[in-house]
């Protein structure tokens, strides 16, 4: 099983997507600032994941989520989340 996930920060209100093999795992690497990218990103929080069968679709699907129109659709998708904010 793939995951394709996203991390918000409401500090700066912008996400972060990435895909992997192990959820669990690589979300604890984020939360413990192993990852340079999200190490800037001090209040941040896994807001949404997706399993896939392949890796080859987890890896589209990060591609497209990170793209205007997937960032539009993350923040349709987590409306009232991000409202709350």
């Amino acid at each position: 099983m793939f995951y394709t996930y996203a991390f918000y920060d409401k500090t700066r209100g912008i996400f972060y997507i990435g895909f992997t093999n192990d959820l669990k795992r690589r979300v604890k690497e984020h939360q413990l600032g192993k990852t340079q990218t999200t190490q800037r990103m001090p209040d941040k929080l896994l807001v949404y994941y997706e399993a896939c069968l392949s890796k080859k679709d987890a890896e589209d699907r990060e591609r497209q989520l990170k793209t205007g129109f997937g960032r539009g659709y993350l923040k349709r998708r987590l409306k009232y989340y991000l409202e709350g904010t």
